[in-house]
């Protein structure tokens, strides 16, 4: 179990779980303030309240830049479309480019309309300055288009057709820019001058979202531009949207959405949240619209077939999944549900430290195991780095760490700091226990998907099973196979005991294997394993693909030391896909030394599932 935590201050309890006794506890408060021997905890990146995004006192940061953190996830999806992939690759078939090309000519022109009417609802010179400019940019941007379609001898009018997606889109940013907007109240609402000035800031709302994906996706290409060998054919268009020019007209249209939405009420910020986020849902629908006519490497299950193809999604709990470790939260519950040094138990009742006693010990063991663990990984690390994957060193270095475990779960065992949890307790705590962004949509859309023969297993060095399956029953994931360890009980209170059944890299991996063999279908699987820890590595490595989510520094040090190559899970789709060809496989092995890094589940749900 890695204790990643140490309460140093004593609890708050802002929130109440009603837990028994009448106490309650803050999940808030067990976030780790011990320096982490693992991975740091890393918090939603879209988990920010509708009313803090609008209070400009909460961050420096403006409107625009908040709504885009807000909406990361939305431009991740965009970014892994099958177009975009194959764009970034450069293997892109030309006739998908000439398509897209022509489509985007229709939505320039909308843009600079767009402009044109939010430029004459301003009442401000500099607002109509500063919209004029940006018009000015789209008209520029629509000559390099018009450039490439000249070069290539095209006719718009004759080859293309505008599709649904396009014209959705074009549809929503003129209507936005006409004052048709959903979601204010009242008819005849913009009806006055006064309340006609606000649509240039709506129609900004509207139009920077695309601005600043366009801005990323440029920079983004640009950056594997350079790992890559050759001649890009698609050059011209990288350069234009990476270029600082384009990344300062961006800057331009996201500082002048700041300054037009300075003077607007809480409900008018709701509505230029609305219209950005529609947005970012629109630009994901037109990247999916462009036709391709080409095998690409995404998404993982494209191509995928119930009857013949078996899909065994494994992931790890603590901090892959949590925003907090579950040690913390068990040691919470002891803490917080102990009885004072001045109460006396009755004779039924399982003996049980005092709450300050409990949170010394808890102190003393986490700061124990922080100082030992650190040194178990310096032990377990080769002299010298290797210049090759060596996954046999690897295992054997493991069974190290993996006595370790072992000895640390006994200290915390014979500490007596488990006994006398209530199972409800548990449970409740488990039900509001904090996830990672993403997690859970994820889960949900493999297990409720009707066209995957797919399954999802968590393997987990967590103490308390309970804990888990409660965690994940609240978003309504009953089907998720849970293997981790378990409490014993006397009624419904744990007696400090442990039925250990996962404590160390090496059961997890002999987990791993068993549930691969205990498929027993003719079926053709795929393995993926997700994980963030030291713990995982040998099953990240056993999967088909492994990946490795958050920034734990151990877990990188330990690998580079053993061979292993850290690759980020975009940049190494782009080198496939520009591998992939007509008839050949994407060719995922276990066991390459290689591993896949993401900063979020919202890639983990791109890549495998798409939009």
């Amino acid at each position: 179990m890695r204790m990643r935590w140490f309460l140093r201050s004593p609890i708050k309890n802002p929130l109440n779980l009603n837990l028994s006794p009448s106490r309650s506890f803050s999940l808030r408060a067990l976030v780790p303030q011990w320096p982490s021997p693992a991975s740091p905890i890393s918090l939603p990146r879209s988990s920010i309240p509708m009313a803090a995004i609008h209070n400009h006192s909460n961050s420096e940061a403006g409107l625009a830049r908040r709504f885009w953190i807000k909406f990361t996830r939305q431009s991740i999806f965009a970014m892994y479309t099958p177009f975009a992939i194959a764009l970034a690759s450069g293997n892109l078939n030309i006739d998908s480019f000439h398509h897209y090309i022509a489509q985007d000519v229709h939505f320039l022109r909308a843009f600079a309309q767009a402009y044109e009417l939010a430029e004459d609802c301003a009442d401000d010179d500099d607002a109509k300055l500063g919209i004029c400019q940006l018009r000015k940019a789209v008209l520029e941007e629509l000559r390099m288009h018009n450039s490439l379609v000249q070069e290539w001898g095209l006719d718009l009018t004759k080859e293309h057709s505008i599709n649904s997606a396009t014209v959705k889109y074009t549809d929503f940013l003129l209507a936005t820019a006409s004052g048709k907007i959903e979601g204010l109240k009242g008819p005849g609402k913009l009806a006055t001058p006064f309340e006609k000035t606000k649509i240039s800031a709506y129609t900004l709302g509207a139009m920077t979202p695309c601005m600043r994906l366009y801005a990323v996706l440029g920079k983004k290409f640009q950056e594997l531009l350079h790992s890559n060998e050759g001649t890009h054919p698609y050059n011209k268009w990288i350069d234009n949207y990476s270029s600082d020019g384009f990344q300062a007209t961006t800057l331009q249209t996201e500082d002048l959405l700041d300054k037009l939405s300075v003077s607007l009420t809480g409900e008018e910020l709701d509505v230029i949240e609305k219209l950005y986020s529609q947005a970012m849902k629109l630009e994901i629908e037109f990247f999916s619209a462009q036709p391709l006519f080409q095998p690409t490497v995404v998404p993982l299950t494209k191509e995928h077939k119930p009857v013949e193809d078996h899909l065994i999604i494994f992931s790890d709990f603590d901090l892959t999944c949590t925003v907090v470790d579950s040690s913390a939260i068990l040691a919470e519950i002891a803490i917080v549900t102990a009885p004072r040094s001045d109460q006396n138990h009755s004779e039924d009742q399982i003996v049980r430290m005092s709450s300050s006693d409990l949170r010394n010990t808890w102190g003393f063991l986490s700061k124990q195991y922080t100082e030992e663990y650190e040194q178990c990984i310096e032990n377990i690390m080769p002299s010298d780095r290797l210049n090759y994957f060596d996954y046999k060193e690897l295992s054997v270095a493991l069974e190290q760490l993996s006595k370790f475990e072992n000895t640390a779960n006994n200290r915390v065992v014979e500490s007596g700091v488990l006994k006398g949890i209530s199972l409800e307790d548990i449970k409740r705590a488990g039900e509001r226990l904090i996830l990672q962004d993403g997690c859970t949509n994820f889960f949900q859309s493999i297990v409720k998907n009707e066209n995957l023969n797919a399954n999802v297993h968590v393997l987990s060095y967590c103490w308390c099973v309970d804990l888990i399956r409660s965690a994940f029953s609240s978003a309504n994931l009953n089907e998720l196979d849970v293997h981790a360890n378990e409490f014993t009980y006397e009624g419904s209170v744990s007696t400090g005991e442990i039925v250990k059944k996962m404590e160390s890299p090496i059961d997890k991996v002999e987990a791993f294997r068993n549930i691969w063999k205990n498929c027993n279908d003719d079926k053709k699987k795929l393995t993926v394993y997700i994980g963030d820890s030291v713990g995982d590595l040998l099953c990240l490595l056993e999967a088909d693909i492994g990946i490795v989510i958050g920034s734990s520094s151990s877990l990188r040090r330990v690998g580079t030391q053993f061979g292993i190559s850290f690759v980020p899970l975009y940049s190494g789709l782009v080198k496939k896909q520009k591998e992939y060809v007509e008839g050949t496989t994407s060719n995922w092995k276990g066991l390459s030394g290689v591993l896949y890094t993401v900063s979020s589940w919202a890639e983990v749900h791109a890549f495998i599932l798409g939009c």
